[in-house]
């Protein structure tokens, strides 16, 4: 088989599973289940003893309204929905018991200081430069598990984001 014929019949192959749902990675770092996208899944790394940590990715929704409904994660006993913001000197935090809306058409980023993945009960510090599964169940869309890579202690947002892995 020449090798345009190979590289057409895997791009048909990719596009078919990716027209039933089924979750096709893009590139190294970036997910679509269904119509929505997934990027750049990332994590903080934290200190020896570290009960929490944070989870950190984007959604970009080209479909009918959907929602996130829940996290897991083997690296903690649990994994929640949070969102937090400052009130004056004051940082509220509060679990999303009812998860994360996206609206069709719309992208939500979860990010430091505001909608987050929160990891309760780490079993052991995330280290940098290592990487742990994370499922997301959508209400509509279904799940679909993807690799957290963990970056500095420090990371910034964009940082964290512009960065290959």
């Amino acid at each position: 088989m020449h090798t345009r014929s190979l590289q057409r019949c895997l791009a048909i192959a990719c596009l078919a599973l990716c027209s039933v749902g089924i979750p096709v990675t893009a590139n190294a770092h970036e997910y679509t289940l269904g119509s929505i996208k997934i990027g750049h899944p990332w994590a903080r790394a934290t200190t020896p003893g570290a009960q929490t940590g944070g989870g950190y990715l984007k959604l970009e929704n080209n479909g009918a309204a959907d929602r996130l409904v829940s996290v897991s994660a083997n690296v903690s006993e649990a994994a929640e929905l949070h969102s937090m913001s400052m009130e004056g000197n004051v940082m509220k935090m509060e679990k999303l018991d009812k998860g994360v809306e996206l609206p069709a058409g719309k992208t939500v980023e979860l990010k430091p200081g505001s909608l987050h993945i929160m990891l309760v009960g780490l079993k052991a510090p995330l280290k940098e430069g290592t990487s742990f599964p994370l499922k997301l169940k959508f209400e509509k869309a279904g799940e679909v598990t993807v690799d957290v890579k963990v970056d500095s202690l420090t990371a910034a947002p964009a940082a964290a984001t512009d960065h290959k892995h």
